[in-house]
């Protein structure tokens, strides 16, 4: 009853309302952070902009689909996520925030990204998958001290050649798109230490092996007839990977090979992807 009530509530626009929907949020408060995931809100009551110390603002799972200007006086926010809302196009003030290192997007209907979020130079981790993407826009690439990108579940059929310039970059979530071959910039990016291909449309893995960063590497569901060949201690999760030997060729029959001839374990679980702290 309660959310069906805030449902209603968040189509009118009186201060009243909003209070209602705020549970009467009327300082900052003493950790920096305001919650407002999940109040069916509609627009960003404005009293939240005075607060100009603050750190965190989270606002997913609303109903949002536009910012106010007065957002820009939040320079001290590191953290914005505004996953899980309507958002058809990223609110330009947002790229104002300069001292953002976390930004949460996904969960959109977002089909590009403007050119001003390369003014967030100081962003770490971006997270940008469940949206419309046909293609990774190229000014995620201008953003030099990110470490971890979340672009799953998108619509990518390739990555652009300018993503070996982000040097800090270590994580990679690529599951859940359109890519029919492994992205050929990935092998010019030594210091990678995670790459989630998982759900794509990749039939051929080439060698791994020279990318002395890498730690993970995750390629279940797809199509391919061969395993990546990884270094010495790195993980693979998904068919024939360090656990289920990959089937070798022999006189144009694909014949199964074991280690010993022992059984061998289930693979591991998919490690969930988790938000790396500023």
């Amino acid at each position: 009853m309660g959310n069906s009530l805030k449902a209603v509530v968040a189509f009118v626009p009186s201060n009243e309302c909003q209070k209602y929907l705020l549970e009467d949020l009327e300082e900052m408060p003493v950790d920096k952070m305001v919650d407002l995931s999940g109040r069916q809100l509609r627009r960003l009551p404005l009293h939240i902009c005075s607060f100009r110390e603050l750190v965190k603002l989270y606002l997913s799972d609303n109903n949002l689909n536009h910012l106010p200007p007065e957002l820009e006086q939040l320079q001290n926010l590191q953290i914005l996520a505004l996953d899980f809302n309507n958002f058809k196009a990223l609110p330009l003030v947002v790229c104002t925030l300069k001292q953002l290192c976390i930004l949460y997007l996904g969960n959109n209907k977002l089909c590009s990204l403007p050119l001003e979020l390369r003014l967030l130079q100081n962003l770490k981790t971006l997270w940008i998958e469940s949206n419309c993407l046909q293609r990774l826009p190229e000014v995620v690439c201008e953003l030099s001290l990110l470490k971890t990108l979340h672009a799953g579940s998108n619509a990518l059929r390739t990555l652009p050649a300018q993503l070996q310039c982000l040097r800090e970059l270590r994580t990679i979530w690529l599951s859940g798109n359109l890519l029919s071959e492994f992205p050929p910039v990935l092998l010019d990016m030594p210091f990678l230490e995670v790459i989630d291909v998982d759900r794509n449309s990749i039939r051929f893995f080439p060698s791994l092996a020279h990318l002395p960063g890498l730690k993970l590497v995750i390629y279940d569901h797809n199509p391919c007839r061969n395993a990546p060949k990884v270094a010495k201690g790195v993980r693979r999760v998904g068919r024939w990977s360090e656990e289920t030997p990959e089937p070798r060729k022999r006189s144009g029959a694909v014949i199964e090979i074991t280690l010993d001839e022992k059984p061998s374990p289930p693979p591991a679980a998919k490690p969930e992807p988790e938000a790396e702290p500023c």
